[in-house]
């Protein structure tokens, strides 16, 4: 199966027309999501027309954009102004955006097409896509699983082959987790790399938009066409953006790589341990040195990001009230029951219990101990990176402590939930960098992933390490068995 570079270089090249492989895509959406439920919709018809505007202007020589022939999927809490943006919650069942988010105009720009929306946790809150209004996806490689989350849907869509590629969001390893999981390529891009505007937001400091691929080279693709400067998010950074693709060739060769002891302790699966520590073995034999760091502050982690994440989402969900937006409950006796009443039915168990932790850390009296304590937790754990990169380049660790789990295993243990990001939450609170590449399987054939976090717009650095390590091993080129029935083009 050719990867979205493959692709897009045969579409270059006339060897593929773009609607052929929009074609394809469609028919393995309809052949295997009904069982999978990655997608909450698909335009096919948008698709197709888009498809067949771009062969025509190809057969007329004209500039068809980087991207044309790649067919992608969407995170249903990206904003697109055709179909529904729901964010997998009933309070927003019916929301139709006006605009298109700055990715989706850039992607689109480039000739991407854009073939659906994918299932999510309700407002991204949440670790394994159980959280959606609309039903969990599963996991591709056994369905009895969950997909990681809260970009469950996009992974699930990857790992399948049913997109080349797909867009999540990530506010606490809610790119990474998933694509871990999946057996996937997940990139969370530094913040401010990437353009927020048309996020339906969670956590305003710590989201951001980013790309799950098959492989470290489309993702590179991806962010060169969605990286660089929009005055619509103030906390965009006005910074060059380099090459991405080209960057892949520098060599690893002299790269110091740590290894933080805080990642490698008590709850760690021994499967996710041998393979990750292979993983780093195999970059040893490619010029890299393996050093140990501390990250002293980790252990706080967790208890910071579930203060001041909630207390983010207590603020950006007042909106959805069924007044300003969303559903709106009929017969309340007053303004006040009227959005107790919208809010009760439109709002989901995780996304209350978030939105009342939230409330409650900013709440008088309380907003020093919690709310304040965690700002200063955080500028700590930034500080345990800042120290920890003058003396390595990147940072090696697991993705998740254990690879995925069944669903319904933990939905009725919020605290059991929440663990599964303890390696990832780190590198949103201090604004890093930082992606998952597939490094092995465990003895029931689930994948396993290595995370490589790196400084802030650090990138190109991280994109290499990911690509050599790829082309020293092929788990990434692996798809579960149950896919492998039709060639997709």
């Amino acid at each position: 199966m050719r990867t979205m570079s493959e692709t897009v270089e045969a579409v270059r090249h006339g060897e593929l027309r773009v609607e052929a492989v929009a074609r394809a895509s469609l028919d393995r959406i309809r052949q295997f999501d009904p069982a999978l439920h990655a997608f909450l919709s698909v335009d096919a018809e948008r698709a197709l027309h888009r498809a067949s505007q771009l062969d025509q202007a190809r057969s007329r020589a004209q500039p068809i954009g980087a991207l044309a022939g790649a067919v992608l999927a969407v995170k249903d809490n990206i904003c697109t102004s055709a179909g529904c943006t729901t964010c997998g919650s009933r309070m927003l069942e019916r929301f139709h955006s006006a605009y298109d988010a700055h990715v989706v105009e850039r992607l689109e720009s480039a000739g991407a097409i854009l073939i659906g929306k994918t299932n999510l946790d309700e407002f991204a809150m949440g670790s394994s896509t159980e959280n959606s209004a609309f039903g969990p996806t599963r996991n591709p490689w056994d369905a009895r699983r969950v997909p990681g989350g809260s970009s469950g849907g996009s992974a699930a869509a990857v790992a399948a082959r049913l997109v080349h590629a797909a867009l999540g969001s990530d506010t606490g390893g809610s790119i990474r987790q998933p694509a871990a999981l999946c057996g996937v390529t997940g990139l969370k891009p530094s913040y401010g790399r990437v353009s927020r505007y048309g996020l339906v937001a969670f956590g305003s400091s710590l989201d951001q938009i980013g790309p799950l691929t098959a492989d470290a080279r489309d993702a590179a693709l991806l962010l060169n066409v969605m990286a660089g400067h929009d005055p619509r998010d103030s906390t965009c950074a006005a910074e060059v953006v380099p090459d991405y693709v080209a960057a892949l060739q520098r060599p690893v060769s002299g790269l110091r790589i740590g290894l933080p002891e805080e990642y490698f302790g008590e709850g760690l699966s021994v499967a996710v341990r041998d393979a990750v520590s292979a993983a780093v073995e195999v970059l040893k034999s490619r010029g890299a040195t393996p050093v140990r760091v501390t990250l002293p502050h980790t252990p706080y982690a967790t208890a910071c990001y579930y203060i001041v994440a909630p207390a983010e989402a207590s603020s950006n969900l007042a909106r959805f009230d069924g007044m300003r937006y969303g559903r709106r409950a009929e017969g309340g006796a007053d303004l006040l029951d009227t959005y107790t009443r919208s809010r009760g039915e439109g709002l989901g168990a995780e996304v209350k219990r978030r939105i009342m932790i939230g409330t409650y850390a900013l709440s008088s009296g309380y907003h020093d101990a919690y709310y304040d304590k965690a700002l200063r937790v955080r500028t700590l754990i930034r500080r345990d990176f800042d120290t920890a990169f003058k003396q390595v380049d990147l940072i090696a660790s697991p993705v998740a402590p254990t690879t995925a789990f069944e669903l319904g295993e933990k939905a009725l243990d919020p605290l059991a939930m929440y663990l599964s990001d303890i390696y990832t939450i780190s590198a949103n609170l201090a604004g890093l960098c930082a992606i998952s590449v597939p490094c092995g399987f465990d003895a029931l054939g689930l994948p396993i992933g290595l995370q490589l976090m790196g400084p802030v717009t650090g990138e190109e650095k991280l994109l290499s390490v990911a690509h050599h390590y790829q082309q020293a091993t092929d788990f990434h080129c692996r798809i579960p068995q149950a896919f492998e029935t039709k060639e997709a083009a």
